[in-house]
């Protein structure tokens, strides 16, 4: 069984790397990571930070592949919006959902239940909803009006998912917490990316600089995503193997 993992960065994805052979590799347009993992062959994609760079991404690899790929599933770090969620708690969501509803416009992206199981046994904690957001959500305040229609916010998964329903391909949003809801964020993370979804160092310096009192706040939240980024590398080794193992379960291409 071929499975398409996807991650925004190269940390949601390093620990997972420095425990199995990832070798580079080039399919279409896209660099992709490839390891043989008990049974499953796992192609990893990093997009960058956003939905429209992931989805891109996924949509060369989904067609550069044909019909090889079986799974998708979008990963990486979330944010939580609600309180009973903690770093490094692993969460399986049952569908993605972007846009406000209050303000219209919202769609909703279903994932495969067959998947969501899977997660479920093998530790997940299985949610109604992601939110992928257009922007980083930085305060309490605005993670608690998320709340009210989705468990964790995120940027990529709306956009991954969609382009697998495209494709016909069973997919999963999976991410592991690495901000709780009652947190700020200690800068503006939307003015560190670079147009291709990149942190830029420089760029991070520059709010350092003008703001010194965000170091110890800096300093938690990248010791958070660590701890984030090593449980979820953990669950997704195994989760994998489970999967290729229960491929028979999904039936068909894209079951529900």
């Amino acid at each position: 069984m071929k499975i398409l993992v996807t991650f925004a960065l190269e940390n949601e994805f390093a620990p997972w790397r420095a425990i199995r052979d990832f070798r580079p590799a080039q399919v279409g347009m896209t660099d992709v990571y490839c390891a043989a993992i008990d049974g499953a062959e796992v192609e990893v994609i990093v997009t960058g930070v956003g939905q429209r760079l992931a989805g891109l991404r996924a949509r060369d690899v989904l067609k550069a592949n044909g019909n090889s790929i079986e799974v998708c599933v979008s990963s990486g770090l979330a944010g939580a919006v609600k309180r009973e969620y903690v770093i490094g708690q692993v969460l399986g969501a049952r569908a993605v959902r972007v846009g406000d509803p209050n303000d219209g416009g919202t769609s909703v992206v279903e994932c495969s239940s067959a998947l969501v199981s899977f997660a479920q046994s093998c530790g997940a904690t299985v949610v109604d909803r992601f939110y992928t957001s257009a922007r980083v959500i930085g305060t309490p305040e605005e993670k608690q009006h998320i709340a009210k229609f989705a468990d964790a916010v995120e940027m990529e998964s709306f956009g991954v998912l969609s382009e697998a329903a495209e494709s016909g391909v069973a997919a999963v949003a999976i991410r592991a917490i690495s901000d709780l809801a009652g947190e700020n964020l200690p800068l503006d993370m939307d003015e560190v990316f670079t147009d291709k979804g990149k942190v830029s160092i420089p760029r991070v310096l520059g709010q350092v600089a003008r703001h010194p009192g965000a170091v110890p706040g800096l300093l938690k939240v990248g010791q958070q995503s660590k701890t984030a980024a090593e449980a979820l590398a953990r669950f997704l080794d195994h989760y994998v193997a489970v999967v290729a193992g229960r491929s028979a379960v999904l039936n068909a291409r894209g079951a529900a």
